[in-house]
């Protein structure tokens, strides 16, 4: 199972864009509002209704955590204890992590970058560096490991197509890119 979290003000695009390919690959994705509240607004005023609470992450079966940008959803994400506890969980118990944009911040601020090849968007740069992240300039998306990070919104397809490739195949994310004309 797939969860994606959805923090108040998240990038639209970063999250429905993977969520969506994902789900065309048959693969098993639920959108996570970190709040009570199913309803989640991006950060263009788009509402979303996810499908669960953090509450009802079953981590048993989580493979893959994705975590959207937007400066509002990544500080609405790492204002809530709960949810920086099951990016770290997820880290620990070495599941794959995915981070876009302002997202690979909140790895950061767990301190886990450490020698780990990584793109982010330039605004949290300095901060992903401070913690050990070795950032690939001229790459869009990167894999190092357990860990998946797209630069930001304009990376939203290729980094959904990356997480396909890393639960499915390279050859199924291929034939996906195909299907959709990218």
């Amino acid at each position: 199972m797939v969860y994606v979290l959805f923090g108040e003000g998240f990038e639209e695009i970063e999250a429905v864009a993977p969520l969506k390919l994902l789900r065309r690959a048959d693969i098993k994705v639920a959108a996570v509002s970190i709040t009570r509240d199913l309803l989640v607004r991006g950060g263009h005023g788009l509402a979303i209704r996810t499908d669960i609470t953090l509450e009802q992450v079953d981590f048993e079966a989580l493979e893959m955590l994705v975590l959207p940008g937007g400066g509002g959803g990544v500080a609405s994400i790492e204002a809530s204890p709960a949810a920086m506890n099951l990016i770290r969980l997820t880290w620990e118990a070495h599941k794959l992590v995915a981070a876009i944009c302002a997202a690979p911040s909140l790895l950061a601020e767990l301190n886990v970058l450490n020698g780990k090849r990584i793109v982010c968007h330039p605004t949290v740069a300095d901060k992903v560096e401070a913690a050990g992240g070795e950032l690939q300039p001229g790459l869009k998306v990167v894999r190092d490991d357990n860990l998946i990070t797209g630069m930001a919104a304009g990376a939203s397809i290729e980094f959904g197509l990356e997480l396909v490739a890393a639960l499915r195949s390279r050859a199924v994310a291929e034939e996906m890119r195909c299907g959709i004309f990218y």
